[in-house]
């Protein structure tokens, strides 16, 4: 790890998603005692609180095929700005959402602030879904499907630029790992991305530890360090019903646990965010206590 000062950023944003709820997300986070289990593996730790974010019941959807575009812009830019002030206050930023269209401000910021200093950035994504989809491929015109494709330099003209360069991340430095529901039409787009996609039947055939080695590998070659997006619907719906896109047969606990041990060890995590903890519907809010557990695990909490 670079640094050991950690700034938590909320940002409950939901009008990327389908089902609302993760507007909550970061409420339940800091319910699961984030800043504390954080704080007791020896990082300093400040939460700048949450951004302010529009509400679906006072904007209009606009254009059907990319809902909500310019409320999810106006915010990824503001968490873009948050993600470049902590960077060069010399502080992690882990990032709290909400949907996971909140990953375009967390990666423009971060790919802003490398690109400055000539340097670039690697990604692994932990997801059920490609989250590669684009105005023209998308069933639901839900912008948290897109993100993954418009880090990758696919998407709308005003996404993709967030950063001030496209792409935002390079495909060859960027890895999803769980992948088990792919939209038809999003496949050709992964493909022209140059991701390195892992599939639940790569973590089947090969085991975590060999697809980790890989995405370690692939995100890590020739950058400042590695971006951890995880979206919690990466976990089987078994450890993880909070959830607003449940996905049978995904990342067992202790899977999910060997991924995070795995970058710790690395050390090359600059960054990381949590993504779509529903609490609506949640059970006692196990799945934003699983999201902190896992994030203390990528910070480097061991069994010994």
């Amino acid at each position: 790890m670079q640094t050991r000062a950690v700034t938590l950023i909320g940002v409950p944003l939901d009008l990327g998603a389908g089902r609302r709820g993760v507007d909550m997300g970061p409420s339940a986070f800091r319910v699961a005692e984030i800043e504390r289990k954080i704080g007791e593996l020896g990082y300093e730790v400040a939460d700048a609180g949450d951004l302010d974010v529009h509400i679906q019941e006072t904007r209009s959807a606009g254009d059907p095929r990319l809902k909500y575009l310019k409320e999810i812009k106006e915010t990824c830019e503001a968490l873009r700005d948050k993600v470049g002030e902590t960077l060069a206050a010399g502080r992690m930023p882990v990032v709290m959402g909400g949907d996971h269209s909140v990953a375009m401000g967390t990666i423009a910021g971060l790919s802003r602030f490398y690109r400055e200093r000539k340097e670039k950035v690697g990604l692994i994504w932990f997801d059920a879904h490609a989250d590669s989809n684009t105005a023209e491929t998308s069933p639901s015109g839900n912008i948290h499907g897109m993100p993954l494709a418009v880090a990758l330099g696919l998407g709308a003209p005003g996404l993709v630029n967030l950063a001030g360069a496209c792409p935002m991340v390079d495909g060859s430095r960027a890895a999803a790992v769980g992948l088990r529901d792919v939209d038809g039409a999003e496949r050709p787009n992964v493909r022209a991305s140059g991701l390195g996609a892992f599939t639940m039947r790569d973590i089947d055939e090969r085991g975590m530890r060999t697809v980790m080695e890989e995405a370690i590998k692939r995100a890590g070659n020739g950058t400042a360090g590695i971006h951890v997006s995880f979206d919690l619907d990466a976990m089987d719906p078994d450890y993880a019903p909070g959830v607003g896109t449940p996905s049978p047969g995904g990342l067992s606990f202790r899977e999910a646990h060997l991924a995070m041990e795995m970058l710790a060890d690395s050390g090359k995590v600059i960054s990381a965010e949590l993504v779509e903890a529903n609490p609506v519907l949640d059970e006692r809010n196990i799945t934003a206590k699983l999201g902190v557990e896992l994030l203390a695990s990528l910070l480097g909490k061991k069994i010994l």
